[in-house]
């Protein structure tokens, strides 16, 4: 079964701009944090995180963290989004204690073009499944029958045996296999994940989490998220002869996003 991208902004540090406008004022201020909040209005805090994020004066940003629910995506993505390991945490679930008796999977859009792909692909997946369950069912009759001769009652026979039997099963998943993952990072961590995934040579699946992970942010911290996405947005592209060349098309974009 087929698995479409969904982004949830779970939390957030309460007021973020303001927390950030104070910490960083905090820094070239004689007076204590209770005097700096009492001078912060909406006006100021707008003007002063303008001038901020202009300057890329980052570090007061580490002091607001958001958290993530996603659904809807590959561990081809969480592989390589728990690669972005400093100011984050995440809980993914687990195949080993979760049974997945008809597992999603994502259908990659060049796949899902092409229908001769597409056939195969949605076959793959429903084999897999089919394996799943018929090795599952194998390891687990196998434990169960050693766990009984062992002399542990049914009821806890049948519980390890099925642990057992589905954390080797899971070898024959894909790596197209949906999976559901909490994250939580920093604003900071946040800004460099947005340069390196939102462009568009980051991997397609990966871009499409962060481009709506950042859509989620900019509605609660709208200035603090201003300048954030693609390295393109406020300067060169870095990528020199590898650049995908739409520069303004990708300005635009998040421009509006």
């Amino acid at each position: 079964m087929a698995s479409k991208l969904k982004v949830k902004l779970l939390d957030y540090t309460p007021n973020p701009e303001k927390l950030v406008a104070s910490a960083a004022k905090l820094c070239y201020s004689r007076v204590g944090i209770d005097k700096i909040e009492e001078k912060l209005d909406e006006e100021k805090i707008k003007k002063f995180l303008e001038m901020l994020m202009s300057l890329g004066h980052e570090s007061p940003v580490e002091h607001v963290s958001f958290t993530f629910a996603v659904e809807g995506v590959s561990r081809v993505l969480t592989h390589q989004l728990v690669r972005h390991r400093i100011g984050a945490s995440y809980s993914q679930q687990s195949q080993r204690y979760v049974k997945l008796d008809q597992f999603e999977y994502i259908i990659p859009p060049a796949i899902e073009e092409v229908e001769e792909a597409k056939e195969m692909f949605i076959k793959a997946m429903e084999e897999d499944q089919k394996y799943y369950d018929q090795i599952s069912e194998i390891l687990f009759n196998k434990h169960l029958n050693n766990y009984l001769n062992e002399g542990i009652n049914e009821k806890e026979a049948r519980k390890k045996a099925e642990k057992r039997a589905i954390e080797d099963a899971r070898y024959v998943f894909p790596n197209a296999c949906e999976t559901k993952i909490v994250f939580t990072m920093n604003a900071r961590s946040l800004f460099n994940f947005f340069k390196h995934r939102c462009c568009n040579r980051a991997q397609w699946e990966i871009r499409e989490l962060a481009t709506e992970m950042l859509r989620e942010v900019r509605k609660v911290a709208p200035t603090l998220f201003k300048y954030a996405g693609p390295s393109c947005l406020n300067g060169p592209c870095p990528e020199g002869k590898m650049t995908c060349g739409k520069i303004e098309e990708v300005r635009e974009k998040f421009k509006t996003l």
